[in-house]
């Protein structure tokens, strides 16, 4: 057989990541413009019992990496938890799962690129906003045109520069707390019970309400298993990524969330529409808080949007390698980037970007409302996978070098926490419209998948005439 320049053998993926990268990338999945703007909106809608919402996202999290930790290092694959769940649960899960993440890495796109925009036209307002936006989102898209280590050195340095700012907003808030910053005081514990309406001003429910916008920040954690799979040792990659999550999500979101809320009041007008972090470094009086915090955003949203690029263009890579999507999408090109399967997610992030601008408002807002509990749905059939998996690998009898904890148990607590957490949400009218959009886009793409396993396994005729 002759292999084309232009095509690897098969469609093959190149394994250039290495270690340090994936280390990285399981670091910066979970850090994004969510944790420096988005935890403003969860803490003015639950008060300081937003850090509730984050320690049940972040402990769903956990949970949910290490069952797809158990099957990702007993069998690495690209398509991750969409792979798992066609030889777990069928291939109409399989597809529906994974072309509703990739819709939702594919609207990742556009939000980033627009705040990558905002802050790039305030600081050069020569140009507008959707130039700014759609300039990053080609220069990224290029990136991930190039070789995967490429990639890799990208999204590195982009999370280094990520780490650094929330380690030195960590401490920079642990010193205001401790009184040691000259000339400045900040009120301090004692906004946790004592600020208008105490530690849970808005009821319980707002709780399970900000999971939405939390579950929105920790998104991005599972894609280390898709990326894992480029890498030279993916079963070790994946396992010390998914051991290393629990410190990741301890350090980054609660610590971080623990000074803001004890920095600001939950009922700060300013607290939602300038961000929590701004808000927290205007208080401690830091000069430029403004610049600083546009300055991390846009490195946020940069590696944000490159990864949104990445993990969609493998998740429609591996669709089309299963023939769940065209097949030209799984070619790969001389040095393992599927290149159709870049400029095809990239496209569709563009037009949805193009919708933003020039197109009516309400129309880029139900874009985003079908994705608004894709998360959960993703994590729901992670779970049902492990479930059916490790009874299918015992049978096999194949041993499991990691495995969940407290096996079923656990499990059907992650399963019976999410279906409650959608049920609380589908009864909020503030959340109706996201849950019932998802779930409407989630029936439709899972009759197509029906559809889709009826024509790659047509059933055989009956004969009319029985013997």
């Amino acid at each position: 057989m002759t292999t084309t320049r232009s095509e690897r053998p098969n469609g093959e993926l190149a394994q250039g990541f290495k270690p340090r990268h994936i280390t990285m990338l399981s670091i910066a999945g979970i850090i994004g413009a969510g944790l420096f703007v988005g935890s403003g909106h969860a803490i003015a809608s639950a008060g300081p019992s937003a850090i509730v919402a984050y320690v049940l996202a972040g402990l769903l999290v956990v949970l949910v990496m290490r069952m797809l930790g158990e099957m990702a290092v007993a069998s690495p694959d690209t398509g991750s938890f969409s792979t798992y769940a066609d030889h777990a649960i069928g291939p109409w899960a399989g597809f529906s799962i994974g072309w509703l993440y990739w819709w939702f890495w594919v609207l990742v796109i556009p939000i980033e690129a627009i705040a990558a925009g905002v802050v790039l036209n305030n600081w050069f307002p020569q140009f507008d906003a959707w130039f700014y936006a759609l300039s990053v989102t080609i220069l990224l898209t290029l990136t991930n045109l190039f070789s995967v280590s490429k990639y890799g050195e990208f999204e590195f340095w982009f999370a280094m520069l990520k780490i650094i700012a929330i380690v030195a907003f960590i401490g920079l808030g642990l010193v205001a707390l401790a009184g040691l910053l000259p000339n400045r005081e900040v009120s301090g514990l004692s906004l946790l019970l004592e600020t208008k309406g105490g530690f849970m001003p808005n009821g319980w429910t707002m709780i399970i309400g900000a999971l939405l916008t939390t579950m929105f920040s920790f998104v991005g954690t599972e894609a280390v298993t898709i990326a894992a799979s480029e890498s030279k040792d993916p079963a070790r990659n994946i396992a010390r990524a998914t051991r290393s999550v629990i410190w990741r999500i301890s350090i980054f979101y609660f610590l971080s969330i623990f000074v803001i809320i004890s920095i600001v009041p939950w009922n700060d007008p300013l607290l939602p529409v300038q961000g929590s972090y701004q808000r927290a470094l205007e208080l401690m009086q830091i000069p430029y808080a403004k610049f600083l915090v546009d300055l991390v955003v846009l490195v946020a949203v940069a590696s944000c949007l490159n990864s949104s690029i990445y993990i969609a263009s493998r998740m429609v890579f591996s669709l089309a390698k299963r023939s769940d999507a065209p097949a030209f999408i799984g070619k790969t090109s001389a040095v393992g980037v599927p290149r159709a399967a870049v400029i095809a997610s990239t496209f569709i992030g563009v037009l949805a970007t193009i919708v933003n601008y020039f197109a009516p408002a309400q129309v880029f807002s139900f874009l985003l409302a079908t994705s608004g509990s894709i998360a959960l749905l993703v994590y729901l059939v992670i779970a049902f996978s492990q479930l059916r998996m490790r009874s299918i690998l015992q049978r096999r009898n194949v041993q499991l070098e990691f495995k969940m904890w407290l096996f079923p148990w656990l499990t059907w607590a992650v399963i019976a926490f999410i279906i409650f957490a959608l049920g609380v949400m589908f009864v909020m009218p503030q959340h109706r419209a996201e849950v019932t959009s998802t779930l409407a886009l989630a029936g439709l793409v899972l009759l197509l998948g029906k559809l889709n396993e009826r024509r790659k396994h047509p059933q055989p005729a009956v004969s009319a005439h029985r013997a």
